[in-house]
């Protein structure tokens, strides 16, 4: 029997579209046991029993994929999966069940594969970077995509910096919030976004957060994201009045993360106030950055 922790992950960070992620200290943990035979699982969230197809189970599809590229069947396992990233909600859910589901295959083989090679392999299941890796490796993560191939620098973030992610009941699909970005975009919006992207990196790395609130802006894809979550700019701006150093959209949504150094209580709670006053239900989670990734325990 092993186990498999893998931290929540928020993406784009505001101007990275697609290349930015940051790993947080929430946490879903996937245990591993040899059985006789088939194929056995038990998806808990927050401690609570909850029904998931075989076909919908995307740790079953990970290894599946994995087998197969070792033309290996898959032995017996029972997987217990104790869920704490809620799903759909823009925090990396999917990104932990298609990671686990490689590591584990991966150990069960006996290690065939490098990180390198796992992050390839799950790349090309989620069809996107940004919450793979630095859901692997922690930390903030630039992560850019070379001949189907990633390249990443990690950076470690400052753990006394307070992450509020408030989330509320709002299902959205990856796909579905893509669906509806422009095609195309101006200079103007290109040049913004580089220099904002540039700004927080630079923010992250000198531990200066003086200008987190301008780093966070972004022009290509959280105007439009913000349609689908009642109240957005308002939620975003009661953050603000209570002190909070900086506020994106976490993912495609619906989760909005808050950056600050003190208050985080205040903060968080006026964000939850604001999306009442829209007529919907939140909860928030005060965290900090993961620097250290998935832990696999023997």
């Amino acid at each position: 029997m092993f186990k498999i922790r893998i931290p929540a992950t928020s993406a784009n960070l505001g101007p990275g579209f697609d290349c930015f992620g940051l790993a947080l200290k929430i946490y879903n943990t996937f245990t591993f046991e040899t059985i006789p035979s088939y194929f056995e699982f038990i998806v808990q969230f927050k401690g609570k029993e909850i029904p998931i197809n075989q076909e919908d189970n995307l740790v079953y599809e990970a290894m599946k994929k994995t087998f197969e590229m070792f033309n290996k069947d898959i032995p017996g396992i029972r997987i217990t999966e104790e869920i704490n990233i809620p799903f759909s909600r823009g925090l990396g859910s999917s990104a932990t069940a298609i990671l686990a589901g490689i590591l584990a295959s991966n150990k069960i083989l006996d290690n065939p594969m490098n990180n390198e090679e796992i992050l390839d392999l799950a790349y090309k299941i989620e069809g996107h970077s940004d919450n793979i890796v630095p859901a692997l490796n922690g930390g903030f993560n630039i992560t850019i995509i070379e001949n189907n191939k990633i390249i990443f620098k990690k950076i470690s973030v400052d753990e006394s910096l307070k992450i509020i992610v408030v989330i509320p009941e709002i299902k959205i699909k990856t796909k579905e919030a893509r669906k509806i970005l422009p095609t195309e975009i101006t200079r103007e919006d290109a040049i913004f976004n580089l220099s904002r992207a540039s700004l927080l990196t630079a923010s992250l790395i000198t531990m200066d957060y003086s200008y987190l609130s301008l780093a966070f802006q972004d022009r290509l894809h959280q105007n439009y994201r913000a349609k689908l979550i009642p109240g957005f700019y308002d939620v975003v701006n009661s953050a603000y009045k209570e002190g909070s150093l900086g506020v994106a959209l976490s993912g495609s949504g619906s989760s909005i993360i808050a950056f600050s150094n003190s208050n985080e209580e205040n903060i968080a709670q006026s964000m939850i106030n604001t999306f009442s006053s829209f007529n919907v239900n939140s909860s928030y989670i005060i965290t900090t950055a993961d620097n250290n990734g998935t832990i696999i325990i023997d």
